[in-house]
């Protein structure tokens, strides 16, 4: 390409792209570019029907027969809290529900205040700063995913909380960061997957950023309605477009994988267990 050229074709770039004062004010107050879709709860029973015994490493096959290899996987340090290798009780398969806490610019209360004006001062908190919103979204079969940061020592889930989020009915839960009160979540028996144990508290740590918007966790973009399987193997997101095909060819592995491991449980004289029916 000749200067004349080159230099034209700059120039028309640059007018391709350039705002005018109305648009660049909007951007100025704050844009998202990814819509939010939302699904009934009828099309989200369809989805998670057809995933129904699937495991992660069924789904990663299904994701490389759509043409997605690696994509969806979650880093392995997001791993579950616990594990039942019985009946396989920690294992999940929901519909993304997301929220976004994002670390606080805020001063801290400080010390020398009295129990109650530190406790209001937590409640307020706790109200108006780092409160739950997405709670009035979780129906039976959601993932709540959470995008945190990963290297802040806060406990944003605990035992109180994550029981709520499950009587309002998420199947399990998804952290790129932490959870405090891990020994009572084990005793629960409510599915939970994340980084590492926190131990503080939300107030004078982190606020409320989004909720039902695209966060990325694990180092994996998760969009509201976005398929979660976890398990053992860690946790795969499978974009909402190609979930069915997915499941489909999911399906296909997991049966012949059964049948190859039922005759070698029969030659080993193995007792078949939940894995293999």
């Amino acid at each position: 390409m000749n200067t004349a050229l080159l230099a034209l074709s700059i120039v028309a770039t640059g007018d391709a792209v350039a705002q005018t004062p109305a648009q660049a004010e909007a951007l100025r107050a704050g844009k998202s570019f990814i819509p939010t879709r939302t699904f009934s709860a009828e099309d989200d029973r369809r989805v998670l029907e057809a995933f129904e015994g699937l495991r992660v490493a069924d789904v990663s096959d299904g994701m490389d027969f759509v043409g997605l290899p690696n994509v969806g996987l979650m880093d392995p340090e997001i791993h579950a809290l616990w594990k039942d290798s019985k009946d396989f009780s920690h294992r999940f398969i929901g519909i993304a529900v997301t929220a976004r806490y994002v670390p606080t610019q805020r001063p801290h209360a400080g010390g020398g205040r009295s129990y109650e004006d530190f406790r209001a001062w937590e409640g307020k908190w706790y109200n108006e700063l780092s409160s739950e919103p997405f709670q009035a979204l979780l129906r039976p079969g959601s993932a709540l995913v959470i995008d945190e940061a990963p290297d802040a020592d806060v406990g944003s889930i605990g035992s109180a909380n994550i029981l709520g989020w499950k009587l309002a009915g998420a199947v399990g839960i998804v952290t790129d960061a932490t959870s405090r009160d891990t020994d009572e979540i084990i005793t629960e028996g409510i599915p939970l997957y994340l980084r590492k144990p926190g131990r503080g508290i939300r107030p004078g740590r982190n606020e409320i950023e989004s909720v039902n918007r695209p966060v990325v966790v694990g180092g994996v973009l998760v969009n509201p309605g976005d398929v979660i399987v976890a398990d053992g193997d860690g946790v795969i997101v499978v974009p909402r477009d190609v979930a069915l095909r997915v499941a489909e060819f999911a399906h296909k592995i997991i049966e012949g994988d059964k049948a190859a491991r039922r005759d070698l449980y029969k030659r080993a004289g193995l007792k078949e267990d939940a894995s293999v029916k």
